[in-house]
């Protein structure tokens, strides 16, 4: 119930401050081009509550939170006295409703570069981007457990959250990429990741997976916290004994154990299980047996691994007041290319448009779950929906703004304004998709947040 609640909370106030201003860009920019705004409107439907300012606009809290509006005098909306013509919005120049139109975009732009500068100069905690377990294209790549991100391609990763969202549109797009890393031994190297040797489908949420690669903050150790009677490891491992190595290869993690169990009991041979004990380091001969758990029958020592607590964490994403201007205009910039390509892939039915169209559910969840870590997080997640809004809305589909520009671009090129049939039948269309926009959305949260 308290997931529920903040969820709700945060969805409204994070479309609240969206929102507001996407509209006030327009509402701004109207204004200073001489243009009479009848109704700033933050929701729709009914209003819920309202007040007249003195200039004249109706300011309103509507029911439905789910956008806004701005009302401007309009001789296509309604009769205008003959005194006020040219206050009204269809009577300024093409220029002008392109740079009123163009304003509520650009707002969530500025918001967005906003918003990421106080997020680094607050400070987004996260984790030094530590490899803990490596397998697959990672192993083969020479990547190591132990070894520290440093970047990916010409992308710094100075945590492991940046590190991650540089490798999962390389890994969506089967892109070869050079890593650069730090090893143990302090010493820089440089990998490839083979990329191009992905499968065909890979699950997108689980890419960095895909890959084979684990962060050192995710990874369970290797201490056992269990034993299970009847079974080798019984009467010979203790709880609380770190598993370095089995016969003869060395153990990182927990990640480790299970498949040299597996490789051990296949050959049919016994092997060394190599334990630090208080301080010692021993080695007690095991043959693996066959047995059945609630994972299915495989080779087992009868040992599980001892409950973690959750990592807290150890690196903090931080720029200075000053520093954090430009870093913050140069992520808005990057974070806009991978939201256009993150597009292009589902249109071209190379990512799952499942997670690609996020619906208010979604939404709320992840707004409350970023919340819940802390102000820098939940600023960066706000950043990236005002910036998908603007993006979104520069969309040339008509009822959204790009369509509008689009419209107004054909003017200039034709000199006179498109008809109002063809502007009618546009709308109609541009309905249709944000229609079918809007059920793919709801269906996505259905199946993301209720069916899986």
């Amino acid at each position: 119930m308290n997931e529920l609640i903040g969820s709700v909370w945060w969805l409204a106030v994070s479309l609240g401050i969206l929102v507001s201003f996407h509209e006030f860009g327009h509402y701004w920019v109207a204004r200073r081009c001489g243009v009479r705004v009848l109704r700033f409107s933050i929701g729709f439907g009914k209003p819920l509550w309202s007040r007249i300012g003195r200039d004249g606009t109706e300011y309103a809290v509507a029911a439905l939170p789910l956008g806004g509006y701005v009302k401007m005098l309009d001789e296509r909306e309604g009769p205008v006295a003959p005194e006020a013509m040219h206050l009204a919005f269809n009577r300024k120049s093409v220029w002008q409703r392109m740079a009123i139109v163009a304003a509520g975009p650009v707002a969530n732009l500025v918001l967005c570069v906003a918003l990421l500068w106080g997020m680094f100069v607050i400070g987004r905690p996260d984790f030094v981007p530590a490899i803990g377990h490596v397998e697959g294209i990672a192993a083969s790549a020479g990547l190591q457990a132990g070894d520290t991100v440093l970047a990916v391609d010409s992308r710094e990763t100075p945590t492991w959250t940046e590190a991650e969202m540089a490798l999962i549109p390389a890994a969506l797009d089967r892109r070869d990429v050079e890593v650069r890393v730090r090893t143990p031994a302090g010493d820089d190297a440089t990998r490839r990741l083979r990329l191009s040797q992905l499968p065909a489908t890979i699950d997108e949420l689980r890419a960095v997976e895909a890959i084979g690669l684990a962060p050192r903050h995710r990874v369970i150790p290797a201490r056992i916290g269990k034993l299970v009677e009847g079974l080798p490891a019984a009467g010979v491992l203790q709880p609380g004994d770190v598993v370095t190595a089995i016969d003869g290869r060395p153990v990182h993690s927990w990640e480790d154990v299970p498949p040299l169990v597996e490789s051990l009991g296949r050959s049919g041979a016994s092997g060394m299980v190599e334990v630090q004990r208080a301080g010692e380091r021993l080695a007690f001969p095991m043959e693996p047996v066959r047995h059945r758990d609630a994972e299915g029958e495989r080779w087992m020592l009868g040992a599980g691994p001892a409950p973690v607590t959750p990592a807290e964490p150890d690196a903090v994403l931080r720029y200075g007041p000053l520093e954090a201007v430009p870093a913050a205009v140069r992520e808005t910039a990057h974070q806009a290319h991978e939201l256009v390509a993150m597009l292009g892939r589902a249109f071209s039915g190379r990512v799952d448009v499942r997670n690609t169209v996020a619906g208010p559910i979604t939404i709320a969840r992840a707004a409350n779950a970023y919340a819940s870590h802390g102000t820098a997080w939940y600023l960066s997640m706000l950043a990236m929906l005002s910036l998908s809004l603007a993006i979104l809305n520069l969309l040339p589909i008509p009822i959204l703004d790009g369509g509008h520009l689009l419209y107004y671009l054909i003017e200039l090129i034709k000199g006179r304004p498109v008809s109002e049939r063809a502007m009618a039948a546009g709308q109609f269309v541009g309905l249709a998709i944000i229609v079918g926009l809007m059920g793919l959305a709801f269906y996505n949260d259905i199946v993301n947040n209720l069916v899986r």
